[in-house]
């Protein structure tokens, strides 16, 4: 009897088949040690005819050994093969929630990030907006003693307006004659 040992898709399933087969075996076995007994009771009373009846009861007894050899090995091998699926069960179920925790704390995570980056987002902005702040209040008052001397240029400037300036008068010769302010 040749036996799939790959891992099966739906352990579930193929562990539920499993029980079943082992179920319909134990039966059997059950079934084939009521029969042999039956047989080994109820031969004892009754004295073989010849002795080729005897030999072919040994041999069907031998036969239905070795049967039952071959059916007790295999329930063996199911049973073995149900608790190493057993323990495949055991360690999937403690994957999943090994996973399921993880996942929940990385959804916890991810629904924190926008505060998270907003704390630190506001956090390095606050010093850019003071300094921006003061940036601005120092062109303000950049601004304001611009608008001050740029008045007081204006009132100095009209009242240098009147100021007599010397005029140059075409003299002799063709140079201009510089008026001379005295005995300076």
């Amino acid at each position: 009897m040749q036996t799939d040992l790959r891992t099966p898709a739906h352990p579930q399933a193929e562990l539920s088949r499993l029980q079943d087969e082992l179920q319909m075996r134990d039966q059997l076995v059950q079934q084939l040690s009521q029969e042999l007994f039956r047989l080994v009771k109820g031969n004892n009373s009754i004295v073989p005819a010849s002795p080729q009846l005897s030999e072919q009861h040994q041999s069907e007894m031998q036969a239905l050994r070795e049967q039952l050899r071959g059916v007790e090995q295999q329930v063996q091998f199911y049973q073995e093969q149900i608790s190493e699926r057993d323990a495949e069960i055991y360690q999937l179920r403690q994957t999943v929630h090994e996973l399921t925790d993880r996942s929940r704390m990385l959804e916890q995570v991810v629904q924190e990030m926008p505060g998270v980056y907003r704390q630190k987002f506001a956090e390095r902005l606050a010093p850019i907006k003071e300094k921006v702040a003061h940036i601005q209040r120092e062109n303000r008052q950049l601004h304001a003693e611009l608008q001050s001397v740029s008045y007081r240029l204006a009132v100095r400037n009209r009242q240098t307006n009147h100021v007599d300036l010397p005029s140059f008068v075409p003299g002799l010769g063709g140079k201009p004659v510089i008026p001379s302010f005295g005995d300076a």
